[in-house]
């Protein structure tokens, strides 16, 4: 079992500051080592670039160790087995874990770190695995329906609308008989949440005021506000919130990239005049069930009633740019990068 390959890896070679450097990465071209006695090689064909990469960089206590210096960069993956010397997983199978932003993974099969398991090809596209049945529709779904507890006639806004969490997070608002207002950045992006993905509105907040456009898409107020975003924008939808409403902080990528103090809401009295609820959530609480949010997004796929959309980047060498891309702006559905092909 022979295996004649270069790996390259992205490397973390510094703590940002402000937006990611290329100098913050160190590139490492090593030979593919042999798989050991339970170990696997996989061949990454994609890999999921997600916002919350941008916190695992920084020093601090969080949910999850921040990445070490020197360090692969941990991302997740979905590849091949291509060399394999554990009986769980054979030669020519895919799997979807933490393989880290590089060309080939090696370590122990049963290793609970990297999670990883068997996907199936022939049941949905591979970047599926990495969007609506992986982690970002895992965090949609259980944010949404645990934190959020919509109710059929709610209105629910959801910002971050065309970004990978946001879409599902509409999606499975509309198929429990919610009203879903989305704000997204631009036109295209706008028009997408409404006429592919079923929103009732959605809101520009690069051409127009998002205030004014919540008192016109939700006159009765909202009742759910799954927030992906932060900064101005959560403090205007608090403005609008109705009694026991519920606020979900999934996320705050307009936050991310500061170098001054985190912006956090001015307008929070309107949970205490309103009795509402904010509550933080992290994906990985609900790990022991995520065969229920894959076999519910599964289903609604399979009768159209779900959609998955990924903006894929072609090649390793461009992480660094294709990271930046998600706060810029400029992705367009969920970010996945194409390491290799399938």
């Amino acid at each position: 079992m022979t295996i004649n390959e270069t790996n390259l890896q992205f490397r973390l070679a510094s703590r940002p500051v402000g937006m990611v450097k290329d100098s913050d990465w160190q590139q490492v071209s090593e030979p593919v080592r042999e798989p050991a006695d339970g170990e696997i090689v996989v061949k990454v064909l994609y890999l999921s670039l997600d916002p919350a990469m941008r916190g695992w960089m920084n020093e601090g206590k969080s949910y999850i160790p921040p990445v070490g210096i020197g360090e692969v960069m941990r991302a997740l993956g979905v590849g091949v087995v291509v060399a394999s010397k554990s009986a769980d997983f054979g030669v020519g199978e895919f799997v979807r874990g933490s393989t880290g932003v590089q060309r080939y993974w090696v370590g122990p099969a049963g290793d609970k770190r990297y999670g990883f398991s068997k996907i199936d090809a022939k049941l949905a596209p591979l970047t599926t695995y990495l969007n609506t049945l992986g982690m970002p529709g895992m965090t949609a779904y259980f944010g949404l329906i645990e934190s959020g507890q919509p109710k059929a006639g709610d209105t629910v806004v959801v910002s971050g609308a065309a970004g990978a969490v946001g879409q599902t997070v509409g999606q499975v608002a509309k198929q429990l008989g919610c009203r879903v207002v989305g704000i997204a950045g631009g036109k295209d992006k706008c028009d997408f949440v409404v006429n592919q993905l079923g929103f009732d509105a959605c809101i520009d907040y690069k051409g127009g005021s998002v205030k004014d456009g919540l008192k016109e898409h939700c006159p009765n107020g909202v009742d759910v506000y799954f927030d992906n975003v932060g900064g101005d924008i959560l403090d205007t939808v608090l403005t609008r919130i109705n009694m026991k409403a519920r606020i979900v902080i999934c996320g705050a990528i307009s936050q991310y990239n500061n170098t001054t103090p985190v912006k956090g809401p001015a307008n929070y009295l309107a949970l205490l005049v309103n009795r509402a609820r904010m509550e933080g959530i992290v994906v990985f609480d609900y790990a022991d069930r995520y065969h229920l949010g894959v076999a519910a997004l599964g289903q609604w796929m399979k009768e159209g009633k779900v959609k998955s959309k990924e903006d894929i980047v072609q090649g390793l060498e461009h992480f660094p740019q294709a990271l930046n891309m998600l706060f810029e702006g400029k992705n367009f559905g969920k970010l996945v990068l194409q390491v290799a092909a399938e």
